[in-house]
C-alpha cells in the first residue's frame, strides 16, 4: 500500500437504547493510502456510519470510540481525530477530509446558486477573495466535465439533473484540495450511463491529485471493478478484506453469499440464491 493517510484501529460507534447500547460499528480497523478503498455490505451493516464517524458527523447521543483514529498530512504530521472538537472538525472538513453524500438534492442549499456554494467552500478554507473563488469554482466545474460552467454557476439546485447535481457536489468537496474523499453511495440515484461518467470523473481527480478514496456501496460489481481493495462489513464489523480484483476468491461465507446472489448475464436462473445468515457471523471477531 502507498503512503498512509489514515489509520483506523478498533473504531466503535454506539447508540444508547431502551434495551441497552446498540453497537452500530464494532472494532473496525483499516489503513488508507493514496488508493481507492471500497466498503461494501447490506443496508444496516455500518458502512455509512463508519464514514460519518471518520468525518465526526455522528450526532449525540451516539458515541465514537477508537484505539486509534489518526489522520496524516503530507509533511508527516499527525492529527488525532478522537480528540477533535466540533470546531476542529469544521476546519478539517473540506480541506483535509471531504464526503460526497448519496443524493445531492438533500445536500445542496435549495435557495443558493450552486456556484456560490462551491465558491463559499473555497473562501472558507483557503481565505481567497471573491474573484479568486469564482475563478476556482469555474475551473472545478470544468474539471468535473460540466459544459458551460459560467451558465451552470448561476443555476439553483432544482434546475440541475441528478447527474449534474452529483458532479457539483464532487466539485464542492474537492475544491479545497482534501487528502481524503469519502463517497457514500455517490451513484445509487443515477442511471447506469451517468454512474460510469461520475465514477470516471472521481477516478481521474483522485489519481491526478494523489488522494485517498473511500467508496461506500452495496454494489459489489461496481466496487470490484473500480476499487483497489475491499472491506466487507456485516453487523457493524469487517468480516473480510481482499484485493478488489480477487473478490471472486473471497472465503467468508457472507461474502460468498453476496457474490452468489448477483445476477449473471447469460446464466438464466429461476430464483436467485438466498443468503443464509449464521448467528456466529455477528459475534465479535
Amino acid at each position: 500500500m502507498s503512503e498512509v493517510l489514515l489509520n483506523v484501529r478498533n473504531l466503535r460507534v454506539t447508540y444508547p437504547g431502551d434495551d441497552g447500547d446498540f453497537r452500530a460499528v464494532r472494532n473496525v480497523s483499516f489503513s488508507l493510502g493514496r488508493e481507492r478503498l471500497g466498503i461494501v455490505g447490506e443496508s444496516g451493516s455500518g458502512k455509512s456510519t463508519t464514514g460519518r464517524a471518520i468525518m465526526g458527523l455522528v450526532q449525540r447521543p451516539g458515541r465514537i470510540e477508537a484505539d486509534e483514529l489518526t489522520l496524516f498530512d503530507k509533511q508527516g504530521g499527525k492529527t488525532d481525530l478522537r480528540a477533535m472538537s466540533e470546531r476542529g472538525f469544521r476546519a478539517l472538513r473540506g480541506q483535509r477530509l471531504a464526503m460526497v453524500l448519496q443524493d445531492p438534492k438533500y445536500s445542496l442549499d435549495p435557495v443558493m446558486r450552486v456556484g456560490d456554494q462551491i465558491a463559499e467552500t473555497h473562501r472558507a478554507h483557503l481565505r481567497s477573495s471573491k474573484a479568486e473563488a469564482y475563478k476556482a469554482s469555474l475551473d472545478m466545474l470544468n474539471a468535473v466535465h460540466i459544459r458551460d460552467p459560467e451558465r451552470v454557476y448561476g443555476m439553483y439546485p432544482h434546475q440541475v439533473s441528478g447527474g449534474m447535481g452529483q458532479r457539483i457536489m464532487i466539485a464542492m468537496m474537492l475544491i479545497a484540495g482534501p487528502d481524503i474523499l469519502i463517497a457514500d453511495e455517490p451513484t445509487s440515484a443515477l442511471d447506469v450511463t451517468v454512474q460510469t461518467q461520475v465514477l470516471a470523473i472521481m477516478d481521474d481527480l483522485v489519481q491526478r491529485r494523489g488522494m485517498g478514496l473511500i467508496l461506500i456501496s452495496h454494489n459489489l460489481h461496481l466496487v470490484s471493478s473500480f476499487c483497489d481493495r475491499v472491506l466487507v462489513m456485516y453487523a457493524g464489523q469487517v468480516v473480510e478484506t481482499c484485493e478488489a480484483g480477487k473478490l471472486h476468491e473471497a472465503t467468508h461465507p457472507y461474502t460468498r453469499g453476496l457474490l452468489a446472489a448477483l445476477p449473471q448475464l447469460g446464466n438464466r436462473r429461476h430464483e436467485l440464491p438466498q443468503l443464509q445468515r449464521d448467528p456466529a457471523w455477528a459475534a465479535d471477531l
